[in-house]
C-alpha cells in the first residue's frame, strides 16, 4: 500500500502469532510509511490489539519476518491505561526519567505535558483519583512528553463517556496536525470501533477478521468504494 521509496517504519512479512491455540494473526504483510495515519477496525477478536502490541514489541511472532526502524522513538496508549499511585505530575515526570531526564527536569517537562492536555489543575492530585478520561488525557500526557515519533493507539476513547470521548479526540488530531508541518510528522497507528472517529482522524484503513488483513484502503475508498462482505457489514454496523 503506500510509503513508496520512502524508508517504512515497520514492514511485516507473513507474520503469524499464537496464543496457545488460538491464531492471533495469520500471514500478516504490512508496511507502514513514517507519518501515517492508519486506523485498524473489524469486530471483537479480530486482531487488532494483538497487532498493535507486535508494532510495540510487547508480544513476539511465532513465523514470518518483521522490521522496524528502532531509531523511531514510540509510545502507546492502552483502552484503560495504568495509573502509578502518586501525582499526574509524577506520572509523567517518571516516564521521562526513566528514559534518561533529570528528576527537576523531568518534574518541569511533565507539567508543561499537563498544561498541553488541560490538566494542570490537577497536577498534584493522585493520578487514580481523576476521572476515565482524565486518566486517558494524562496518559496522552505521558506519552507526548517523550515526544514520539510512533503513536499506537487500542481504542483510546472506548471506555469513555461522550464528553470525555471528544476531548480525547480532539487532543489526538490537534497533536496530528501539529506534527503534519513538522520534518518528522508523528505517525499514528490506532484501533476503533468508532467508525467517526475512523473518518476523522485516520487516512488508511485496515479490515481486520480473524487475524488476517482483509482490506487495506485510503480512508475515502474504504468507505466509499466496494469492499469485502465482511468488511461491508461492519460498514453497516451489522458485525461488532
Amino acid at each position: 500500500m503506500s510509503g513508496g521509496a520512502t524508508r517504512p517504519w515497520v514492514e511485516l512479512r507473513q507474520v503469524t502469532l499464537r496464543y496457545g491455540h488460538v491464531q492471533a494473526l495469520a500471514g500478516v504483510t504490512l508496511r507502514i510509511a513514517p507519518g501515517e495515519r492508519v486506523a485498524l477496525v473489524g469486530a471483537n477478536g479480530s486482531g487488532k490489539s494483538t497487532l498493535l502490541r507486535l508494532l510495540h514489541g510487547l508480544v513476539g511472532a511465532h513465523a514470518g519476518g518483521l522490521q522496524c526502524d528502532a531509531a523511531l522513538r514510540q509510545a502507546m496508549l492502552f483502552q484503560r491505561p495504568h495509573m502509578l499511585r502518586t501525582s499526574a505530575q509524577n506520572n509523567v515526570a517518571l516516564a521521562l526519567w526513566l528514559h534518561g531526564t533529570r528528576w527537576r527536569d523531568a518534574r518541569l517537562q511533565a507539567l508543561a505535558a499537563l498544561q498541553r492536555v488541560e490538566l494542570q489543575g490537577v497536577a498534584a492530585r493522585n493520578a487514580r483519583t481523576l476521572s476515565a478520561g482524565q486518566q486517558q488525557r494524562l496518559a496522552l500526557a505521558r506519552a507526548w512528553a517523550l515526544r514520539p515519533d510512533v503513536l499506537l493507539l487500542d481504542e483510546p476513547t472506548a471506555s469513555l463517556d461522550p464528553h470525555a470521548k471528544r476531548e480525547v479526540e480532539a487532543l489526538l488530531a490537534d497533536f496530528a496536525a501539529a506534527a503534519a508541518g513538522a520534518a518528522q510528522p508523528v505517525t499514528m497507528v490506532f484501533s476503533s470501533h468508532n467508525l467517526g472517529q475512523v473518518k476523522r482522524l485516520a487516512r488508511r484503513v485496515i479490515y481486520m477478521e480473524h487475524g488476517r488483513l482483509v482490506a487495506d484502503l485510503p480512508v475515502h475508498d474504504f468507505f466509499n468504494g466496494p469492499l469485502p462482505e465482511a468488511a461491508r457489514l461492519f460498514v453497516k454496523g451489522e458485525l461488532v
